[in-house]
């Protein structure tokens, strides 16, 4: 049955495939829904700033909600924005979680106390059959934060690629990420009506963190 939702939007490529498969499904988006730290700057999951975000919803067509929220605050920030969509008659939340148990019924949790329905096109499916497909479809991954306890900071600015996958993998690091090793951002698929025009700069440091500078394109 065809239901409209809102897509709970990190810009990276786990909420991308979720996303690209809930419309393949016959769902229709109504939203993109992302959390970002209290001054509005940058999104809370992945460290992108609001601008990179606008351009990627712009070329899904779609407009691009934020809440705003210290983590102290983040859970009851996340309700209100959820029970906002329900009152606007959107019927479900898309996800991009895998397999981690505590984020699922954390979502759940919260979905609950708004009403809403929780959809999960990813969940308990193989971590390296997601990649592929990700690969597959055309998506453009590229690593922009690393956890440098983990993972050496020079895979920063790397695409996603099978190579790359096998390569994560020979060093016993789990591909997807999942457990927050590295994240992405996505700038070209079949979800876009054209690439977006990202240039990398410089990195920062934030604790065990390494962290791109992701930035659009300007025509100056």
């Amino acid at each position: 049955m065809q239901k409209t939702f809102v897509m709970s939007w990190s810009g990276g490529k786990d909420s991308a495939l979720a996303y690209f498969r809930a419309v393949m499904a016959g769902h229709v988006p109504v939203a993109l829904f992302t959390m970002f730290e209290e001054d509005g700057t940058r999104s809370r999951s992945h460290g992108l700033p609001l601008e990179v975000m606008q351009a990627q919803a712009e070329r899904m067509g779609l407009p691009l909600i934020i809440g705003k929220a210290s983590w102290a605050g983040y859970e009851k920030e996340f309700i209100e924005q959820l029970k906002i969509f329900k009152s606007q008659g959107v019927q479900m939340g898309v996800y991009g979680d895998i397999d981690l148990e505590d984020h699922l019924l954390w979502i759940q949790k919260v979905s609950a106390e708004a009403g809403m329905e929780v959809n999960h096109p990813l969940w308990q499916e193989p971590r390296k059959a997601l990649l592929k497909e990700l690969i597959d479809k055309g998506f453009k991954a590229v690593v922009t934060v690393v956890d440098t306890a983990r993972l050496d900071e020079k895979f920063l600015g790397r695409e996603f690629t099978h190579g790359l996958i096998e390569e994560l993998e020979s060093l016993g690091i789990d591909a997807c990420g999942e457990e927050g090793e590295f994240h992405t951002v996505i700038i070209d698929g079949p979800i876009f009506v054209e690439p977006v025009p990202v240039v990398f700069g410089e990195k920062a440091a934030n604790g065990n963190y390494r962290m791109l500078e992701v930035k659009l394109h300007s025509e100056e």
